[in-house]
């Protein structure tokens, strides 16, 4: 059997990691930061030089491109998307370094200060003989989802390329914002025109992922009266000491670093101030909606009661959903996850089905109405300065893209 080859694939990956496209969680605008608009105006650009029709940017920000199918038989139209935007570390000067035939064991030098090891990372035992490609040390990599905007990219480029290979209509989405949550909010799914679509924005090598967690952000203000401590006795109400007592109310281990698996969790976020006044920051996970709602109720609970027994009500807590459990609706239709499962095992790679614990862009667009699962683009320890990415990962997840499509034209 030929191997695909995707000329294009890493150059073009190498090339959208040295651009900084950080998304900005403190604007106010949709996108939330310029440079996340430059790059998708040069993606644009890129995708219409390919040969891609129909491109347009909505108002949201996202990029919508199409592929016309080259078959006369009715298919399911297959949508791919992938966000731009890359997390809250440093983004600026990225410089990727490669890791040649990797033997699996050695650790990995990024800089004079930070090294890239398999005592720290035992993920790193799996990628002997692999290319890898690393950070310097001093910015995270942004697989996390660059290496999913170039996989989903080589797909199509190589459709183009190989007219031959039969394929119905294919469309593909490229947005901001995911890293602060907002990302798809009012992703245009009837614009988009998919039947069903997958994010390309999972880790290693085999995750397929259609359970999430059902999310809410909370943030607490705490009011204090600050006096002299040497006359606090009794009038004294220390917001640092209230908020301290308002995380102690919580259950002691709900929290991430003590849970796996579909076990929710409260994490505390922040927590600054002084005794006069004082904020907290959590955010509240569950894959069980029922669970989820009763968690929210645990931290609304806990706030009135300390209310109840201080002079007013000195604590202030807003708190908002995020997202849901996407699981809710994939599991009535899983014809979207089973083709998936079907291409990943074609490819040669071992499908691995568990809830992840955190979210996607798949999650909101799913809610809006069009199937999204996710599919893995190859990033691992994202969002920091010891991500890295295997080239022989990112070359399965395009083989995984390529192969739905060309199954789904055999339906």
């Amino acid at each position: 059997m030929t191997e695909t080859v995707y000329p294009n694939l890493i150059d073009r990956f190498v090339r959208y990691v040295k651009i900084n496209t950080r998304s900005n969680e403190a604007s106010e605008t949709v996108p939330s930061d310029a440079k996340e608009i430059a790059f998708l105006a040069d993606l644009a650009i890129e995708l219409q030089e390919l040969g891609l029709e129909n491109i347009r940017t909505m108002s949201d920000g996202y990029v919508f491109a199409e592929l016309a199918a080259n078959i006369a038989v009715d298919v399911p139209t297959i949508g791919f998307i992938s966000h731009v935007d890359t997390a809250d570390f440093n983004a600026e000067n990225v410089k990727p370094q490669f890791v040649e035939n990797y033997d699996g064991e050695s650790d990995i030098k990024l800089n004079d200060e930070y090294t890239l090891s398999p005592t720290d990372f035992p993920s790193l035992k799996k990628y002997a003989g692999h290319t890898l490609i690393t950070t310097d040390g001093t910015t995270l990599l942004g697989a996390d989802d660059k290496a999913g905007v170039a996989e989903i990219i080589a797909a199509a480029e190589y459709l183009i390329a190989h007219p031959e290979v039969k394929h119905g209509k294919v469309v593909f989405g490229f947005g901001p914002d995911e890293e602060i949550g907002i990302g798809a909010n009012n992703f245009h799914v009837a614009e988009f025109g998919a039947d069903f679509a997958y994010t390309a924005d999972g880790g290693p090598a085999g995750e397929l992922e259609w359970e999430t967690f059902s999310a809410a952000g909370a943030t607490i203000k705490i009011q204090g009266r600050n006096v002299h401590p040497g006359t606090a006795k009794d009038t004294m109400v220390n917001a640092l000491q209230v908020a301290i007592d308002l995380h102690n109310a919580l259950p002691a281990g709900d929290r991430p670093e003590l849970t796996e698996g579909r076990q929710g969790f409260f994490h505390l976020l922040q927590l600054d101030g002084t005794p006069d006044e004082a904020q907290m920051a959590y955010i509240i996970r569950d894959h069980d909606r029922q669970i989820f709602e009763e968690r929210k109720r645990v931290l609304t609970d806990v706030v009135k009661e300390m209310n109840a027994k201080l002079d007013t009500d000195r604590i202030v807590l807003t708190m908002k959903d995020q997202y849901y459990n996407m699981g809710e609706i994939l599991k009535d239709d899983m014809t979207s996850v089973d083709l998936a499962e079907r291409a990943m095992k074609a490819v040669g790679v071992t499908p691995i089905i568990e809830p992840v614990r955190g979210g996607t862009d798949g999650s909101k667009i799913t809610f809006l109405g069009l199937p999204t699962p996710n599919l893995f683009a190859g990033a691992e320890n994202m969002h920091g300065r010891f991500e890295y990415v295997s080239t022989e990962t990112m070359k399965q997840a395009t083989d995984t893209i390529l192969k739905i499509i060309t199954l789904n034209a055999e339906a």
